[in-house]
């Protein structure tokens, strides 16, 4: 796998939690009159969103630590030993 994957495994989540429909194509239980079916669904739309947002920022905050290490060595090449 390569420096980012362990991030957008995240993203296969809404894939396999939708993958397979005879799995929640239930009646019940209903959520405020909705069928099981249509409210998991939109709950999976929910939380692709939210998942997005976390594989973002943590891949955001990785990309920064990388860049900051990046430049401290190209700062001092010889790694600060002396």
């Amino acid at each position: 796998m390569g420096r980012h994957a362990k991030w957008q495994v995240l993203l296969i989540l809404p894939f396999l939690g939708l993958l397979y429909p005879p799995l929640y194509a239930t009646d019940s239980p209903e959520l405020f009159g909705f069928p099981f079916f249509y409210w998991y669904q939109l709950a999976w739309v929910f939380l692709a969103a939210g998942l997005c947002a976390l594989s973002f920022l943590l891949l955001k905050r990785e990309r920064e630590a990388y860049e900051h290490r990046r430049e401290q060595l190209s700062a001092d090449p010889d790694g600060g030993s002396r």
